[in-house]
């Protein structure tokens, strides 16, 4: 029986683009089929930064996310999530939209209208916003940010690795992950990154 891998990510953040081009891996070698979810690294950190411009950039493009969502349904959220981190990070373009109008081109390249775009000024998602973001927070905890994976009523953070496993490997990795985060009472493993993410 195919297993339904929860993700919820925020496009702002390069590891949980990592994850997720892993997790697409995944799906091609082990019976799991993955439902994507917004969450939000401005809603998690709202009240531990300022915010500044940036805060709301990154905050504008979730807006987005969650409008298309809403509207087309959530079967929209990977073809714009893979359209805005193929700019933001592959491309190294980032948020801040000063190369080009990032948000117009993934709406555009994922088949979807410009009028979304009016969603990032607004705060008419802001509720959806918050509960797609809490669904996945609730789950794992709020000590955590992007991304977050839930699997047959197990939730963890990342896995963070880079490069993205691809093949059996990244089979493997999942079988791994779902070992340790199904052990009762397993809480973290973890050590220091000695590398960025490799998006190649």
């Amino acid at each position: 029986m195919t297993a339904t891998a929860d993700f919820w990510f925020d496009p702002a953040c390069p590891w949980a683009w990592m994850t997720s081009r892993w997790m697409l891996e995944v799906e091609q070698v082990r019976d799991v089929k993955t439902t994507w979810h917004v969450m939000s690294l401005s809603v998690l950190n709202e009240d531990r930064q300022e915010h500044d411009a940036g805060w709301h950039r990154r905050l504008g493009i979730v807006r987005v996310l969650i409008a298309a969502e809403q509207a087309h349904g959530n079967e929209v959220l990977l073809p714009l999530y893979t359209a805005l981190g193929e700019r933001i990070h592959v491309q190294g373009r980032g948020t801040s939209g000063t190369d080009g109008d990032i948000l117009a081109e993934a709406l555009e390249e994922a088949g979807l209208p410009a009028t979304l775009l009016e969603a990032a000024d607004s705060d008419q998602y802001d509720d959806a916003l918050r509960k797609s973001h809490n669904a996945g927070m609730e789950l794992v905890g709020m000590e955590v940010g992007t991304p977050v994976i839930a699997v047959e009523g197990v939730a963890f953070f990342g896995p963070v690795v880079t490069p993205a496993p691809k093949g059996e490997a990244a089979g493997k990795l999942w079988d791994g992950v779902r070992l340790v985060a199904g052990t009762e009472g397993f809480f973290e493993l973890k050590r220091t990154r000695d590398r960025g993410p490799a998006f190649d």
